[in-house]
């Protein structure tokens, strides 16, 4: 027989682990509503005449999002891994602009693509290898190959933008669709859902993504349960790196068909700002890949919401920042209340 009270102390705790799984699905939603809102109160009291919430802003946030959120999904994975990348965006840079050096030496586009994704393949790759050979924290490795990637870029464009001519399918990818089309958005940010719902699938449905959430929820015990910790993380980076590589195309597309080494500066903080936002821990262990879209659309909306209301860049820096020390704050306070 158990104990008098057991019972209703049992229902409590599962009711409160309900009421936590459910804020935690919730919170990037209420988040993002919440920067929608304060833009709209703006609105209403400064410029009525000026509607925050136009077409032409949807798109360009949609535009936006896909850049950021391609990197945030392979940046979900590191993190759910109990890892950090702070070299995504010198990756991104380094990949864009191999991608324009390719096409302008006449190099088949569909070449050119392969050529890139085998890039942030081998780069993404190299961080795991680093990390798990030299038994280094991700932070000081990826520290270092962020210098190292943003270098290669800039060796190879000889330190400025390189234009190159891309077919359609290439070239286009964030071009907003045909008034009559049935796209509604461009072809990249479908690209960015239908590679987050393959994402998701791997990560809930196969034992790599099995592996990568126990590893970061006690890498000790995945050891003893006979994980090979130091492959799962050398494919994590490897994945982390491949759709930092598909950010570099979209980059590319974004800025004209053109490959630039100063892109992507301080875009693997909105990135890891987009994944905690979103749900994900940087303990480890917690993280989802629909949160991190969401979570990237924060990011774009509040930097628009910002554009529109003339705030200038000094603040926006300082806005965000303050955002994504208020993420991790809270993630970490989360973490302590579930006794981790």
């Amino acid at each position: 027989m158990s104990r008098p009270g057991s019972e209703t102390k049992l229902a409590t705790t599962n009711r409160q682990r309900v009421l936590r799984l459910a804020w935690q699905a919730l919170a990037p939603f209420v988040g993002l509503g919440v920067v929608v809102a304060i833009f709209l109160v703006y609105q209403v009291l400064e410029r009525p005449d000026a509607p925050f919430l136009t077409s032409f802003r949807l798109t360009l946030i949609a535009k936006q999002t896909a850049i950021v959120g391609m990197g945030a999904l392979g940046m979900t994975v590191v993190i759910i891994a109990g890892g950090i990348d702070l070299s995504a965006g010198s990756l991104l840079a380094l990949t864009s602009v191999t991608l324009a050096v390719a096409l302008k030496a006449g190099t088949s586009p569909v070449l050119a693509v392969a050529i890139v994704l085998c890039v942030g393949l081998a780069a993404g790759a190299l961080n795991g290898v680093l990390i798990t050979g030299l038994r280094l924290v991700p932070f000081i490795v990826t520290l270092g190959t962020m210098l190292v990637f943003r270098g290669l870029a800039e060796q190879i464009s000889e330190q400025r933008k390189v234009s190159a001519a891309a077919p359609d399918w290439l070239g286009t990818l964030l071009d907003p669709p045909a008034a009559d089309s049935w796209q509604l958005v461009s072809t990249g940010v479908w690209l960015v859902i239908v590679l987050g719902l393959v994402l998701a699938a791997v990560m809930r449905y196969t034992v790599f993504g099995r592996h990568v959430f126990a590893i970061g929820s006690n890498e000790a015990t995945a050891r003893l349960c006979g994980i090979h910790v130091p492959a799962t993380k050398i494919a994590v980076y490897a994945v982390g790196g491949l759709f930092g590589a598909v950010a570099g195309i979209l980059d590319f597309n974004d800025l004209n068909q053109q490959g630039s080494p100063t892109s992507g500066y301080s875009l693997e903080l909105e990135m890891i700002a987009a994944v905690v936002i979103g749900g994900g821990s940087l303990t480890g262990g917690r993280g989802s890949v629909l949160g991190s879209i969401i979570g990237a659309l924060t990011m774009t909306t509040l930097r628009s919401g910002c554009l529109y209301a003339g705030v200038s860049d000094p603040v926006q820096k300082i806005v965000i920042g303050g955002i994504i020390i208020s993420a991790v704050a809270i993630d970490q306070w989360l973490h302590r209340g579930q006794g981790g």
